[in-house]
């Protein structure tokens, strides 16, 4: 078995090269996606090289295709624009590509998240009152509408994993209908307009997917976790019958990649 395809065995890698090797293996060859500073980064980086050198980054700021010699440090960095077809602006990046459709995969980040993928980047507790108050949604609900997929990338915590958001800054897959408040796919809401959603929520302990009613699943199990594990660190009654076993871990030749080829100068690599 060559290092292109033999795993890496436990204590061989940390958590962010199998959060990274994990995020890299949502790139289809081809892709337009829409990354952020950081895992983002790390992982659509990691694609190119590895399975997906057709795929096209666009980052935040506004430069669309650049292949970078450095990985950049943030989506504002010079280092964006090497190669780009094109260095715009924000415009450019949201309604000249994302809003026009062109985007096939984002990467996003979320403070809450409801078993049918509604995303909360605003507020904690009620939206007058609020216990903590967030950034806001930035591009995150523009993404999650507009991307074809979308994947999440979250801490697992419990109180991160609820029945349903304090605030639904971005939506799921169902989203409350008004004035009932019951919710139902959006589909029934946006009828034509519906373009897509999130596939995954990739965390530091398991891989969630949704099904075809648009409710969140447990699909794999990060090595060292177990099923009970992800379980007692979600706040409703998680879908553990679909369980593939644990998350593959990065290969051999995956982890030669990051370390020397993707982020040798270790800006988010330990």
């Amino acid at each position: 078995m060559s290092a292109k395809t033999e795993y890496a065995k436990p204590g061989e890698f940390k958590p962010i090269d199998l959060l990274a090797a994990a995020a890299a293996r949502e790139v289809k060859d081809g892709d337009v996606v829409f990354a952020g500073t950081g895992l983002p980064m790390l992982a659509i980086t990691l694609a190119q090289y590895e399975h997906a050198p057709n795929a096209v980054c666009i980052y935040e700021a506004g430069s669309i295709g650049g292949r970078p010699i450095d990985i950049p440090t943030s989506v504002g960095d010079a280092r964006c624009c090497y190669q780009a077809s094109k260095a715009a602006g924000l415009f450019e990046a949201f309604y000249g590509q994302l809003h026009s459709g062109y985007v096939d995969l984002g990467f996003l980040g979320g403070a809450e998240i409801d078993k049918y993928g509604n995303v909360n980047t605003t507020v904690v507790g009620d939206y007058a009152r609020p216990k903590k108050r967030f950034s806001g949604s930035g591009g995150n609900a523009d993404i999650n509408s507009f991307a074809r997929r979308t994947v999440f990338i979250m801490v697992q915590e419990k109180r991160r994993f609820n029945e349903h958001v304090d605030y639904i800054t971005s939506p799921g897959w169902r989203i409350p209908r008004w004035p009932s408040g019951e919710f139902v796919h959006k589909r029934e809401i946006y009828g034509k307009f519906f373009h897509g959603g999130p596939v995954a929520v990739i965390t530091d302990m398991a891989i969630f997917r949704f099904d075809e009613e648009g409710l969140m699943y447990l699909d794999t199990v990060h090595p060292g976790f177990s099923v009970e594990d992800v379980k007692n660190n979600v706040s409703f009654d998680l879908n553990v019958s679909r369980v593939k076993g644990e998350t593959l871990p990065p290969t051999y030749h995956q982890l030669e990649l990051l370390y020397t080829k993707v982020d040798p100068e270790g800006i988010f690599l330990p």
